[in-house]
């Protein structure tokens, strides 16, 4: 992961006329923090997010913050996880999370390393999952059943199937890390002689 340490993934959005973010993964000591923003323009709205997510050295989320700045003012929401039990910022139980063990912040593809990294598929696996989803830039929270397949590997990059009620289905390539390369109908890794 020292690549993107060094260097943070850049994505371009494929599904709005202008999106781009930026997301890195960086170690510590008990876990691991994602962090990343992303900048969108479509018609009239236009917004900012931040995130920050840290999970354990499983890849279990511990805590998730997202912050978003659009015409609507600043807004915030934060959880916690412990054990598959989520609560707000107050520390009130959110008991429709129970069992959630990633999160999903609608924004970016770089949430999706969680579970990859997670789950540790072999080539033809699946695995059907639940997770606290953060729609951007609204900041609504619900549970989301999701669905990873792992396909064999093509040009250097792993290949997964990416599924959930809300949305359909997309196909997604990641490299070595875990880390979305390209997010079908969604988001493009950039790369410096792009």
């Amino acid at each position: 992961m020292s690549s993107l340490t060094e260097h943070p993934a850049a994505w371009t959005r494929t599904d709005v006329p202008q999106g781009l973010g930026l997301g890195a993964v960086l170690p510590e000591p008990d876990g691991h923090r994602l962090e990343a923003g992303e900048t969108v323009v479509e018609g009239e709205e236009r917004f900012f997010t931040r995130f920050t997510v840290r999970t354990d050295l499983a890849w279990t989320t511990r805590e998730v913050r997202a912050e978003v700045l659009s015409t609507s003012g600043p807004r915030s929401v934060t959880l916690r996880a412990q054990d598959g039990h989520w609560t707000d910022a107050d520390g009130r139980p959110l008991p429709e999370l129970v069992g959630c063990l990633d999160a999903d912040v609608a924004a970016t593809p770089l949430t999706n390393t969680l579970p990859i990294r997670r789950l540790g598929l072999r080539p033809g696996e699946h695995r059907d999952i639940a997770v606290a989803w953060i729609d951007i830039p609204c900041l609504r929270v619900r549970r989301v059943r999701q669905r990873y397949t792992r396909h064999p590997a093509e040009d250097g990059l792993e290949r997964y199937t990416y599924r959930d009620p809300l949305h359909g289905e997309y196909r997604l390539s990641v490299d070595g890390d875990g880390v979305v390369v390209d997010y079908e109908r969604f988001a493009r890794r950039l790369h410096a002689d792009a």
